[in-house]
């Protein structure tokens, strides 16, 4: 038996949350993503990083349909895969984040009659159904905390609370985990009941994990009240390839010159995958350096953390000392992506920026999946010191 669990992923996109996952143990053993471009980057991706090939392979286009695994041949399928699953590992778990445009606050707005915010519907639907032994669910802050979008989230934790879940939940931000990101985002993570009993938890009937059982901030490296109470530098007169240096008492690491420079952006393999302007570049040079104040054309401030990556709805970032929009490579490495994480070619612009701004920042999803391990590890620990005669069979991790 594995000492780690297998994850099944839904809505994979390019897959940065499961290479969170990946690199912090876990096993992915299914991918599921109904966008085939998506699909065709993570495969690339993965070739590129010598990953092995899921188990159970990639699901993707008609079979990568989420709704569909709720009724019928797919979701027997789907339970047949788990069942096989179990000759392996003691603790399977799902992950994913669906599509969030429709609870967004710059969004969509139109909750969970969206045809995105059906998908969350549908996702939890599927746990329900198929009892993975954990479950982890993102989505936007807009979600937790728009008053009509809140009354449609603890709907769907009363109904996994029902079907035998205990819930842990918090705000993150991105920036806490070292990404170069302000970005808030909803994690809900659930595990069985009968999976923390059996670990020698005692628990009320509430359905929620005591506060401060689940070590949400054990992996936080930056405090956001730190973070946000330090004097970034706020704008600068642009100019072309000027040189600024870093200003004292920044927290550099933080900045997205930083990296840039980290990740070799200039000899990045998407170096040159960025939009040119049909309406000429006049525009992009009377943005000053760091003025990020309106919805299109955010110039990014060197010294700066970056807005939230969000590359749709007309939002336009402009590099900080360059006539141009930012690239691939660059907005990789706002999202925290290992340098040689590269999506592919012959990807269209459009699907590849999409892609960055939907993903999980890679050392958000890394620190969160270190966190569920030591979760399980640690009550592993003081499971093995109870007397084992006053217990079930032990599980194996």
């Amino acid at each position: 038996m594995s000492e780690l669990p297998y994850i099944f992923s839904f809505f994979a996109g390019a897959g940065f949350l499961d290479l969170g996952f990946e690199s912090s143990g876990f096993n992915i053993v299914y991918v599921n993503e109904i966008f085939p471009p998506f699909t065709h980057a993570y495969q690339y991706s993965r070739q590129c990083l010598n990953l092995p090939l899921p188990e159970y392979g990639y699901h993707t286009g008609e079979e990568g349909d989420i709704t569909q695994l709720i009724s019928g041949r797919s979701a027997i399928q789907l339970r047949e895969l788990l069942q096989d699953c179990r000759r392996y590992t003691n603790i399977i778990g799902f992950i994913g984040g669906p599509p969030c445009p429709d609870f967004s606050i710059g969004g969509k707005n139109r909750g969970q009659e969206g045809e995105h915010g059906r998908l969350s519907s549908s996702y939890i639907e599927v746990i329900c159904q198929q009892q993975p032994d954990f479950f982890l669910f993102e989505n936007v802050k807009g979600l937790w905390k728009t008053k009509k979008h809140r009354l449609f989230f603890e709907t769907l934790k009363q109904q996994l609370i029902e079907t035998g879940y205990v819930l842990s939940e918090r705000l993150i931000n991105a920036i806490e985990y070292g990404v170069p990101q302000d970005r808030d985002r909803i994690i809900l993570i659930g595990f069985q009941r009968n999976l923390l009993t059996n670990l020698g938890l005692t628990l009320d009937k509430s359905g929620l994990l005591p506060e401060n059982l689940f070590p949400w901030e054990k992996h936080i490296i930056h405090s956001k009240d730190r973070v946000f109470a330090c004097s970034w530098s706020l704008t600068s007169p642009f100019q072309e390839n000027s040189v600024l240096p870093c200003p004292q008492d920044t927290l550099q690491e933080l900045t997205v010159e930083y990296w840039f420079r980290k990740n070799d952006v200039l000899n990045h393999l998407n170096t040159d995958h960025y939009f040119q302007p049909r309406a000429g570049l006049k525009r992009f040079t009377v943005i000053d350096e760091g003025d990020d104040s309106k919805k299109s054309f955010k110039r990014l401030h060197r010294w700066r953390y970056s807005p939230t990556a969000c590359y749709g709805n007309n939002e336009v970032h402009l590099h900080p000392y360059k006539i141009r929009r930012i690239s691939v490579a660059e907005a990789l490495a706002i999202q925290s992506l290992p340098e040689d994480f590269v999506l592919p070619p012959n990807m269209s612009l459009t699907n590849m920026f999409k892609t960055i701004g939907n993903g999980v920042p890679y050392l958000a999803s890394k620190a969160i999946a270190q966190t569920i391990i030591d979760f399980l590890q640690t009550e592993k620990l003081y499971y093995k010191q109870l007397n084992s005669q006053q217990l079930n069979m032990p599980l194996i991790f």
